[in-house]
């Protein structure tokens, strides 16, 4: 689709590919190496990648952790994430997987991770 920026995007933002999958930079990332993996095949929902989709994300989140953490030694943990659907918070509707580089600090509080998407839910008695 050529008004979608995952579809054809432009040669700088391709990190790394692994057949039907490629990372990508994040134009607007969270923190620094914030990345993103999305099928070549445009689909709106994660929900419809077939199984050698998904073996290629698996692998590309992976690779790219890797890569992040090695070019970085103060990454210390990853956030994965997926938006799927508008409820969600999907704002670019071709599916994607967010790789989102943690350092100590980055937050007051990060216990609870991905749990922050409702605030009030975050935290939680352990």
């Amino acid at each position: 689709m050529s008004d979608c920026p995952f579809c054809e995007p432009e040669e700088h933002r391709i990190l790394l590919e692994e057949g039907p999958c490629r990372a990508l930079r994040d134009l607007f990332p969270v923190s620094p190496g914030h990345a993103l993996v999305v099928p070549k095949r445009h689909i709106v929902s994660f929900r419809e990648m077939h199984a050698e989709e998904w073996a290629a994300a698996h692998a590309l989140i992976q690779r790219m952790c890797d890569r992040i953490a090695e070019d970085d030694p103060d990454v210390q943990g990853f956030n994965i994430g997926i938006n799927d659907g508008t409820a969600a918070g999907q704002t670019v509707m071709h599916a994607h997987i967010h790789i989102i580089p943690r350092r100590e600090g980055d937050v007051a509080d990060p216990r609870g991770g991905v749990r922050g998407v409702i605030p009030c839910k975050a935290r939680y008695p352990i």
